[in-house]
């Protein structure tokens, strides 16, 4: 989906990733410094009313079609529960230069952080391989460590997309209509590995949640950040539920696989785990 215009300003753009931010910290998936988020934004925008200092940085992956458009990025080392209260602090704008490989890197005078988030390489390549393959001129990305779903993903029950899914999809009808992929799921690879990077691309094509075991989730969304971070809320809410049922000898056995056809039925859903 393209978003037409008029299309939200900056600051408007930096608001709602606050509002996310603000939102994941709440449901316990960003302790500490945990965590970060970024925007691609495929139209003409001014970044020097709010970003003043502007540097030259390589970009951690090629991405020639993405040239003279950029990404609000969160800083290196940064809470997102603090980005609503100071987004000029915790978030930068990065401007792709040509060839794609190089950029401008905007930032305030109030900036505390050395360089955008360490991840920064998976959210360029997932945004490229999106944008590329869809069309699209707006597209958001957030990691994030909800304390649940990854709790499950230490547990070799759930190391697997299908049965992750499965179990995790079960427990209210309002999940597998807003993740009807699925989750995916990845094995454990070093954080901000190329590896990671390629394997995050590859799974985040047929799904918009990916779970990365023993570390956290991404989640993308061409509407809104906010969508992006809904989509790890419910996710998140899910593996609770069966955290739950865990703990008190798995008495519960969640929606049962009609009830959920009946559901995707009555709400014009696509599916292919139940």
């Amino acid at each position: 989906m393209r978003l037409s215009e008029p299309y939200p300003d900056i600051t408007h753009l930096m608001h709602l990733i606050g509002e996310a931010g603000s939102r994941l910290a709440e449901i316990e998936a960003s302790e500490g410094a945990a965590g970060n988020i970024s925007i691609y934004i495929g139209w003409e925008l001014e970044p020097l009313s709010v970003f003043s200092i502007v540097e030259p940085i390589d970009l951690p992956t090629t991405a020639p079609e993405l040239e003279g458009y950029g990404f609000l990025v969160t800083g290196s080392g940064r809470r997102l529960r603090e980005i609503a209260n100071d987004p000029e602090a915790n978030l930068c704008y990065i401007r792709v230069g040509e060839g794609g490989k190089k950029a401008e890197l905007y930032s305030s005078p109030r900036r505390l952080f050395q360089k955008p988030t360490s991840e920064f390489n998976s959210h360029v390549a997932v945004h490229r391989d999106q944008i590329i393959h869809r069309d699209l001129n707006f597209h958001s990305i957030i990691h994030a460590q909800p304390l649940h779903l990854v709790y499950l993903s230490h547990i070799p029950r759930y190391q697997e997309t299908f049965a992750l899914s499965r179990r995790l999809l079960r427990w209210q009808p309002e999940t597998i209509v807003n993740i009807p992929q699925g989750i995916g799921y990845l094995p454990f690879m070093l954080p901000g590995s190329p590896e990671l990077m390629m394997g995050n691309v590859r799974m985040m094509r047929d799904h918009h949640l990916v779970l990365w075991s023993k570390h956290g989730v991404m989640a993308r969304s061409d509407l809104s950040v906010k969508r992006a971070s809904d989509l790890i809320e419910y996710a998140e809410s899910a593996a609770r539920y069966e955290f739950l049922n865990l703990s008190n000898h798995e008495l519960a056995d969640g929606l049962t696989n009609h009830e959920i056809r009946q559901i995707c039925d009555t709400f014009d859903v696509e599916q292919k785990i139940f």
